[in-house]
């Protein structure tokens, strides 16, 4: 009888798990679906004149921001992997290290408005191109800190030693979406690359 109970709580979990994971892959849809919506508004707008574009160049902070998400997910990756091998030291040591990637990059890209500000590309004027770029990059930063906020959750697991089902759980969860988010920046930069 104690063993039956065992059973279902477990398959309880697993449900409980699949519906969890369903659940992120409808936000990350959802998010995608924004920034299609963004770069379509944005194409539609820059079509309506040779005067709309970007009409600057974008920082070399977003450069250098594209390499910090970069070698985050790297890092990430490395981390879920020694989840699933019980290294948790690793885990817990490569999960810090993305966390302040993940906090660089938010640092970087609020560095990169100070430069666009500075040069005069602030974010109401009469160019929404320009507005564009802030909206592009503001709506990234607040799911890079919702992303963040998911990996401090899989540091906290860890430091209390949950049940490695769950800390590989979560550690899961985590690393697919800071991967979407890093491969969301990819796309958000080289479509503003294309369209300065």
């Amino acid at each position: 009888m104690i063993a039956m109970a065992h059973y279902t709580q477990n398959r309880e979990d697993l449900t409980r798990q699949k519906a969890k994971k369903f659940n992120l892959w409808l936000g990350m849809i959802g998010m995608f679906m924004m920034f299609a919506a963004l770069s379509s508004g944005f194409i539609v707008y820059t079509a309506g004149g040779a005067d709309r574009g970007i009409k600057t160049l974008l920082p070399d902070a977003f450069i250098y921001s594209t390499l910090l998400i970069v070698l985050s997910s790297v890092t990430m990756q490395l981390a879920y992997a020694a989840a699933k091998r019980t290294a948790f030291g690793k885990q817990k040591l490569l999960l810090i290290v993305t966390i302040l990637l993940g906090l660089g990059f938010f640092a970087m890209q609020v560095h990169a408005w100070g430069i666009l500000t500075a040069r005069g590309v602030v974010f109401v004027n009469s160019n929404a191109s320009q507005s564009f770029i802030y909206v592009f990059t503001g709506m990234h930063l607040a799911h890079i800190f919702a992303g963040i906020l998911v990996l401090v959750r899989a540091l906290v697991g860890r430091i209390r030693n949950i049940p490695q089902v769950s800390n590989v759980f979560r550690m899961d969860l985590a690393t697919l979406f800071w991967h979407f988010l890093g491969i969301l920046w990819i796309y958000i930069y080289v479509f503003l690359l294309l369209n300065q």
